[in-house]
């Protein structure tokens, strides 16, 4: 097996042009010093509460996510390649999802079949025919790239529910600007900041058709969800208020938030809530988090949901095999950014080969998440492979499989000094009135040496993401892009 390809580090060792100023400042930075700046950053972040939750941890509920400080940078036009790929592939999802809930023409064409949708738990009946503002489903995307070679991008995984984890993106940028502003001297890097701006004005876009100045809010589950600080963040980010279900309540098929002024009219939800606990009239009776009454003011063009009810029918593990050809169906196009190849357990053949392969493979729950529900088989034991297939041979529709790909790797901070460690990235799409995303993403690195997984429920960690707007600029000729950004950037 080859070895991975490393974003820094060409074959013989000399650092790619991109990185070849980082890397010469890295050779003269002491492992004293690094040590010290990610003590500093974790000490921060704890006072910041810049944290998440693992649920059932026994050493306690929250942590800080492992920030790594060598950052994963992009020249200009390797972005541009992966940016035009992801507008294409989202632009195609939202199709899906619209045609699935209104003229079914994909199941009609015979390209995804009519059973893999309606027999899956996050395919909505009450979505059938109801209009969405723009036609828009997934207002918020976050596509997991992997890359395998130079220009090898693949898509991971699609997540169009509620997608996580564009705090990091930003938090992380601002850390490095904070430990080492010498080096912002050295790029002209990309913005980050202004995501949550994106985002505000993404949400507006989507209002429903009668409301002229749309309320926008950020609806959470509330303090004890894992991810509570990234609601919290981007709702303070974007001026909005944070709510809990129980802030609300529908009349007249309109929303309203109780304030100490009153009733006040919510036009936007941002949800950070799955959609069995948002409408206990409709979905899970028991549910506390959310709104009664509030599908049916959706449904009634009362309030815009984002992301919209049902949009998992398009992120399930089995829909992912069929996107490159819902984009060629769609939008006749050529699909810009390959999937991983993958096999699909309920038809015999793959199972077979899956089966007869298994230690060779990763094999997924179809609608699994956060590293649960997986086995990578390179990595696992005599007696978790057995098990694994028993489960596999119970209910074969219930996974997919993947070859494991030699996932790029970059160097990383660890006990023992730089070392490579296996990294992906999720960048975050924005559909409203256009299609847009910040140059920038989070990355996700896996601290463990040679682990493939890189979610932080299982230990992986965050890089910041550079992207070039340019070559690497003189010192000189920099400071004054420096004193901008640093004016620009909010102090942890």
């Amino acid at each position: 097996m080859k070895s991975p390809f490393d974003e820094m580090l060409d074959a013989t060792g000399k650092a790619r042009p991109h990185y070849q100023v980082f890397h010469n400042w890295l050779k003269q930075q002491s492992d004293t010093l690094m040590g010290l700046k990610r003590a500093e950053a974790d000490l921060i972040f704890r006072r910041v509460g810049i944290t998440f939750a693992v649920y059932g941890d026994d050493l306690g509920s929250e942590r800080t996510i492992p920030f790594d400080q060598v950052p994963r940078i992009f020249a200009a036009k390797e972005w541009e390649q992966l940016e035009a790929g992801l507008r294409q592939r989202v632009k195609a999802l939202n199709c899906f999802i619209y045609d699935v809930y209104h003229d079914e023409n994909i199941i009609k064409a015979g390209i995804v079949p009519a059973e893999q949708i309606f027999n899956n738990a996050q395919y909505r009946p009450e979505m059938r025919n109801v209009s969405v503002p723009r036609d828009i489903y997934a207002q918020i995307a976050g596509i997991d790239i992997v890359r395998a070679g130079e220009g090898e991008f693949y898509v991971l995984e699609d997540n169009l529910r509620v997608p996580s984890g564009v705090s990091y993106m930003v938090e992380d940028r601002k850390m490095m600007m904070r430990l080492f502003p010498d080096l912002f001297q050295k790029y002209r890097v990309a913005p980050v900041e202004h995501y949550p701006d994106l985002l505000l004005e993404c949400l507006k876009s989507v209002k429903p058709d009668d409301v002229k100045k749309p309320n926008v809010v950020v609806l959470t589950p509330g303090m004890y969800n894992s991810a509570y600080f990234e609601h919290s963040y981007l709702a303070q980010q974007m001026g909005v208020e944070l709510v809990e279900g129980s802030d609300l309540f529908v009349q007249n098929n309109s929303v309203y938030m109780r304030t100490t002024q009153g009733p006040q009219r919510v036009d936007v939800i941002y949800r950070r809530i799955d959609d069995d606990y948002l409408d206990p009239l409709v979905f899970n009776a028991d549910s506390m988090l959310g709104v009664p009454g509030l599908l049916s003011a959706y449904r009634n063009g009362g309030v815009t949901l984002a992301n919209a009810v049902g949009t998992g029918v398009a992120d399930d593990k089995a829909t992912y095999i069929h996107v490159p050809a819902m984009i060629k169906f769609y939008l006749g196009e050529t699909p810009l950014l390959e999937n991983v190849p993958t096999y699909e357990l309920s038809k015999p053949d793959d199972l077979a080969y899956t089966l007869a392969h298994l230690s060779e493979l990763v094999v997924k729950e179809v609608q699994g998440s956060g590293g649960y529900g997986m086995l990578v088989g390179p990595a696992a034991s005599k007696k978790e492979l057995a098990d694994f297939r028993l489960r596999i041979i119970a209910n074969p529709s219930n996974y997919i499989a993947q070859p494991t790909l030699a996932l790029s790797t970059c160097p990383t901070l660890v006990e023992q000094g730089i070392a490579p460690r296996h990294v992906d990235l999720r960048p975050f799409v924005l559909s409203g009135k256009t299609v847009t995303l910040v140059p920038g993403a989070l990355c996700r690195v896996a601290m463990k040496e040679g682990s493939l997984v890189v979610n932080s429920s299982q230990g992986g960690g965050t890089k910041d993401t550079w992207v070039l707007q340019e070559n690497i600029v003189d010192n000189s000729s920099a400071s004054d892009t420096l004193d901008t950004i640093i004016e620009d950037a909010v102090t942890c």
